[in-house]
């Protein structure tokens, strides 16, 4: 039975792996990585970095494909069917990978930034692989460093405050509005700055880009203040690599009493 392991590698820093996802890179006999083209390929290698951190023998084989492209302009209600077609398609190539490149007896791996349960789609193909029915596998998963935790690392504070709680959601919904009951927020995936409707509210903001890699970015304050900040900052680093991965904390002041 072939066997595969989901392997959170953390935010991009090769020391952030936990002990148990060392251990399973160790235990790798391919490598599966998707590449996202020249203008991402830095992310191709920071994944070689990790494997040649933790394996430096190079007793491993690495099996690349060509991510597929996903229709990043649909909106409203032809977003989740455009996260589906792209899903689907990469599910092809996952299940081409894993029927080509992987012996029945031996392990693959897939890398995945940050934790493979948070806002990652790679459990959810190799399930619909399984429910094919024209592959078989086994597969585990091993935790990462999610950049949320990297980023209140970074910034040296937690994401929830006394009895109170904290949601994680995207510069989607965050552009729909302010979660309710909730004055804690961390927002990923947010393309369009969702955080500057906020600029006029009692607000601070935890903002970082790139964690974990030798080109992060931090800044934090009040948000009328660290808003145009963090936009000059982004469009510069957008500018200068071509793309951008951002994770940022949303924390609503106590009102004076």
């Amino acid at each position: 039975m072939r066997k595969i392991h989901v392997i959170g590698i953390g935010a991009g820093d090769p020391e952030q792996l936990t002990l148990q996802a060392v251990r399973a890179l160790r235990s790798t006999d391919v490598f599966f990585v998707l590449d996202k083209g020249e203008v991402k390929s830095d992310l191709t290698q920071l994944r070689r970095d990790v494997l040649n951190t933790h394996i430096p023998d190079g007793s491993y084989r690495v099996v690349e494909a060509r991510d597929p492209e996903r229709d990043r302009g649909a909106g409203g209600s032809a977003y989740s069917p455009a996260v589906g077609d792209w899903r689907s398609a990469r599910a092809d190539i996952y299940e081409r990978l894993i029927a080509e490149e992987l012996g029945e007896e031996e392990s693959g791996a897939f890398l995945v930034w940050g934790d493979p349960a948070l806002y990652d789609s790679t459990l959810g193909i190799l399930e619909e692989i399984l429910e094919r029915g024209s592959v078989s596998f086994e597969y585990d998963v091993v935790p990462g460093i999610s950049s949320v935790s990297a980023l209140v690392a970074r910034h040296r504070t937690g994401l929830n405050r006394v009895a109170r709680p904290v949601q994680i959601t995207t510069g989607r919904r965050l552009a729909e509005g302010f979660p309710e009951g909730v004055d804690d927020v961390v927002v990923m995936l947010d393309a369009h700055q969702a955080f500057r409707a906020y600029a006029d509210q009692d607000i601070d903001i935890y903002w970082g880009a790139y964690i974990g890699t030798p080109d992060e970015i931090l800044a934090s304050g009040p948000i009328a203040e660290a808003a145009p900040r963090i936009e000059r900052l982004r469009a510069e680093a957008r500018e200068r690599k071509g793309w951008i991965m951002d994770t940022y904390l949303l924390r609503r002041r106590p009102k004076q009493q």
